[in-house]
C-alpha cells in the first residue's frame, strides 16, 4: 500500500548557507540556478556542462566548468540531466560519499551511483526556457535514504516553495504518469486546437478563457464532475458536424477514441 503524502509545514532552515552544485544545462537547471540566485540561505558554488555554458545572464564564467573531474565540495550535486544521462553522469562523479540527487519525476532513486549518497529532488512543473516559473507554487517532491539528507533537502525546497512532499520513487512514478496525462497530453490536445483554428482562420485567443476556466474547476471540483461536452451528453449529430470538420486522419482518430473513453468511463454506450 502507498504511503499518503506527506504535507511537510514549518520546516527550519539550515542555520548555515547550504553550498550547491548544478549538473546540466537544459531546462530545469536553468529555472533552479535562477531561483537559488535569490536566496540568502543558498550559495550555488559551481555548475557543471559539457559545453560550458552559463545557465543565467548574470552568472560569473568562472562558476562554469566543462571538466567534470574539477567540481568542488558542495552540500548537495544536482543533476537536472535527461533521464537517460543520470546514471552515467553519477557514475563519472569524481568522489564519494557526497550527497547526490536528481531531478526526474520517473527514475528511481537507485539509479544513482552507489559510491555516493542518493536522493531526489523534484520539482513537479513544466519548464520551457523562454517562460519564467513562480516556485512559490511549485511543489517539490524529496526523497533519501539517510535523515540528515531528507532534512537538507526539505530546507533546500522549503527556500523556493512552500510546497514540499516527502515522497518514495514509487509514489513520484504515479505521480509521473498522472503528470503527462495532465500537462504532456493536455497540452497536445491544445496543440491540435490551434492547428484547427488556424486552418479556418479563427482566432486561437478566443479559447484562451475557457482553456483557463477548463483548469481552474478541475481544481476546484474533481475532474469527474468538470465533464462535459457532446460526448458525455451522447450528443451524436454534434460529433458527426466535428468529424466533418476534422480533415487530418490523426486528430479524427484521436478525438475519435476520446470520444468513446469519456462515454465508457461515464457509462454511455457509442
Amino acid at each position: 500500500m502507498l504511503i499518503l503524502f506527506n504535507f511537510l509545514k514549518e520546516l527550519p532552515y539550515f542555520s548555515q548557507m547550504i553550498r550547491v552544485v548544478i549538473l546540466g544545462a537544459g531546462n530545469v537547471a536553468q529555472h533552479l540556478y535562477a531561483a537559488f540566485m535569490n536566496q540568502k540561505s543558498i550559495e550555488v558554488i559551481q555548475c557543471y556542462n559539457r559545453k560550458g555554458r552559463l545557465l543565467h545572464p548574470d552568472q560569473k564564467e568562472s562558476s562554469v566548468i566543462k571538466d567534470i573531474t574539477t567540481l568542488q565540495e558542495a552540500d548537495v550535486y544536482i543533476l537536472a540531466v535527461r533521464d537517460d544521462a543520470i546514471k552515467k553522469v553519477s557514475s563519472q562523479l569524481p568522489f564519494q560519499n557526497r550527497l547526490v540527487v536528481h531531478t526526474s519525476g520517473s527514475v528511481p532513486i537507485d539509479m544513482l551511483g552507489n559510491l555516493n549518497r542518493k536522493g531526489v529532488f523534484y520539482p513537479v512543473q513544466t519548464f520551457s526556457k523562454d517562460k519564467d516559473v513562480d516556485f512559490d507554487n511549485v511543489p517539490f517532491c524529496v526523497e533519501a535514504r539517510k535523515e540528515d539528507d531528507l532534512h537538507l533537502l526539505k530546507n533546500l525546497a522549503k527556500s523556493l516553495s512552500e510546497k514540499v512532499f516527502e515522497i518514495s520513487s514509487e509514489q513520484r512514478n504515479i505521480l509521473h504518469v498522472s503528470a503527462v496525462f495532465v500537462n504532456n497530453f493536455t497540452n497536445y490536445l491544445f496543440s491540435i486546437g490551434n492547428d484547427i483554428c488556424k486552418k479556418y482562420n479563427v482566432p486561437f485567443e478566443i479559447l484562451h478563457p475557457l482553456l483557463l476556466e477548463t483548469a481552474k474547476k478541475a481544481i476546484k471540483m474533481s475532474p469527474d464532475q468538470a465533464q462535459t461536452g457532446p460526448a458525455i451528453r451522447k450528443d451524436n449529430q454534434t460529433i458527426e458536424r466535428h468529424l466533418q470538420i476534422i480533415s487530418d486522419p490523426l486528430q479524427k482518430e484521436i478525438y475519435q477514441t476520446l470520444t468513446r473513453a469519456i462515454q465508457s468511463k461515464y457509462g454511455k454506450k457509442l
